[in-house]
């Protein structure tokens, strides 16, 4: 059995334990403390246990720009993503170099204390050019990376304790236990698998054959901490890995482990990253698909990355990292033979194939109550997927009207609420005005409140939508970037986009309140569409002119586009 060296050749392990951690427990109610993002904690998990050794620590700002910009450690080390902790401004300004911080998750339990010994400021643009190649805020980093603080910290880290997993602990491993069950498996070689989708057939026999292809075994290596927004959830998906796990592969061969990653959906670098990863996990080699870890089509309808990108910089890469990439031509099934083959031969042979598409599993099957086929999916896939689904008419979904103030959002609004309403269902109507004096009271006007405003009403309405009902938002939110980081909350298609298009002189004649004066006047400062911009939407998904239409006849168009897709019966 060939022993994997972790990647740079240094095993990291920030865990404290004994004395040192009673001490430093007891200290930590002396110190500073700071909240950090669920991404931030799944980085520090991962990188506690030594799933990104050599790195040991957020990185430094020689670190963070070598990588950016050359893919390397500051000591020469490939390594492709940046890992970094962002905090706001008025936390970073008031931190000491050399000071003992606390880490605290969401819930506020202490994680970590940090030594600051650095903290910079980062540049999204130059950060998001780099790694992501786009700045579209259709990406969802690029619009996640426009609500984190403006610094950066950097500094020794000593981890007290990881993140409690009540979902499935047994298969919730570190790289030293991951590696230490292949060994007794006694396999030279090793073929990682990374998936953020649930397995079918097809996924099955890619695995099954880069067994074979490398003569060796399997890790069954899927993300459960941050995919893309509107991915399948992870309880599901972990339903799905442990029981074909059990039931369906080789235990001599293969060895699942859930890894609390967090994605960055950043196409060919994060192919290579997620190599490094599996290296430190005791693997030799890595299936890499197409469009790996591609967040699908840009603001323009465009995939973000071509199909073939990653595995052809993985390739690019393997000898270093020392991780090979197995790759696969499309497989089809051939009802003639029971069989999957590779599209090319398939169609070389002249044999007749079929293929299910995501759609035709929703309309086609989900929807209609009927189990998918065996030859696609295991049958307790299928039952699984079939009791978590709900038909698309009982689904939530967002309905966000943004416009310059007295377009006609806020009436457009309510008559579509009554529409809805009388259609059954029930709706939940977050007002810009109504919100400002509830959810948001005390923000002010300036450009941060007016995204944490906006990034507050996207979060519930994210739980509203999540939990299937139906939300309606109207409010000017002029910043295009917030509202794609309030799409990237909501699953895919499940947020729609309406903009209320009026000219400003309209909107003045409607003004009731005198606003548009008054801020003309200098009376006011800051005011959508006087002397603070509103960016349009680039692609809603409906567009509304209302020096046309009326009113009802607004509410009346959003409604049929409901009704087209689904999301309500006629």
């Amino acid at each position: 059995m060939r022993i994997v060296p972790y990647h740079g050749d240094v095993q990291v392990n920030l865990m404290v334990e004994g004395e040192e951690k009673n001490e430093i427990i007891e200290q930590i109610k002396y110190l500073k403390s700071i909240q950090i993002s669920f991404r931030s904690v799944c980085d520090l998990e991962v990188m506690a246990v030594g799933g990104f050794s050599p790195l040991d620590r957020f990185m430094s700002e020689e670190d963070y720009k070598s990588v950016v910009e050359y893919m390397r450690l500051k000591n020469g080390v490939l390594f492709p993503i940046p890992i970094t902790l962002p905090v706001d401004k008025e936390i970073a300004l008031e931190l000491k170099e050399g000071e003992w911080i606390v880490l605290r998750d969401p819930h506020n339990i202490p994680l970590a204390v940090m030594r600051v010994e650095e903290v910079y400021k980062w540049d999204l643009e130059y950060e998001a050019k780099n790694v992501l190649k786009t700045t579209d805020p259709r990406h969802p980093l690029v619009a996640e990376m426009y609500t984190w603080g403006e610094y950066y910290i950097s500094g020794e880290l000593k981890v007290i304790q990881l993140p409690k997993h009540y979902d499935f602990p047994e298969y919730r491993k570190k790289p030293d236990e991951v590696r230490n069950e292949l060994a007794q498996l006694g396999y030279e070689n090793v073929v990682a698998f990374q998936t953020r989708n649930p397995m079918h057939r097809v996924h099955e026999e890619i695995t099954k054959r880069a067994m074979e292809k490398i003569n060796g075994a399997l890790l069954l290596h899927p993300v459960v901490g941050m995919t893309k927004p509107g991915d399948v959830d992870s309880f599901t998906r972990m339903r799905i890995y442990r029981i074909l796990y059990e039931k369906y592969y080789d235990k001599e061969r293969t060895v699942l482990s859930f890894l609390p990653l967090a994605m960055r959906m950043a196409g060919p670098r994060e192919a290579l990253w997620h190599g490094i990863i599996r290296k430190n996990y005791g693997a030799t080699h890595m299936i890499v698909g197409r469009d790996h870890a591609g967040p699908g089509k840009d603001s323009k309808g465009r995939p973000f990355y071509g199909p073939y990108e990653a595995q052809e910089l993985f390739k690019q890469y393997e000898e270093e990292i020392g991780v090979k990439a197995v790759t696969f031509d499309e497989l089809v099934y051939v009802p003639e033979i029971g069989e999957y083959v590779e599209k090319r031969e398939a169609e070389k042979k002249g044999y007749g194939y079929v293929f299910i598409s995501g759609t035709e599993v929703r309309e086609n099957y989900l929807k209609s109550g009927k189990k998918l086929p065996e030859w696609f999916t295991r049958p307790e896939t299928a039952e699984i997927l079939l009791d978590t689904y709900i038909p698309k008419h009982k689904q939530g979904f967002c309905i966000w009207l943004t416009g310059l103030p007295c377009s006609g959002k806020s009436t457009i609004a309510e008559i579509l609420s009554v529409m809805l309403q009388a259609r059954g269902r029930k709706v939940t109507l977050l007002d810009g005005d109504v919100v400002r004096t509830h959810l948001s009271k005390g923000l002010g006007f300036s450009k941060e409140d007016r995204i944490t405003n906006i990034l507050r009403v996207g979060f519930v309405a994210s739980e509203i939508v999540k939990h299937n009902g139906v939300v309606i938002c109207a409010l000017v939110s002029p910043y295009r970037s917030a509202r794609n980081q309030v799409r990237n909350m909501i699953e895919e298609g499940k947020f729609i986009e309406v903009f209320v298009d009026a000219p400003i002189e309209v909107c003045e004649q409607r003004d009731v309140k005198g606003m548009y004066k008054k801020a003309k006047e200098g009376l006011i400062k800051g005011f959508t569409g006087v002397d603070d911009p509103y960016e349009c939407p680039e692609s809603p998904e409906i567009h509304i002119d209302t020096t046309v239409l009326k009113p009802e006849a607004s509410a009346r168009k959003i409604l049929e586009y409901l009704i087209k897709e689904g999301f309500i019966l006629e």
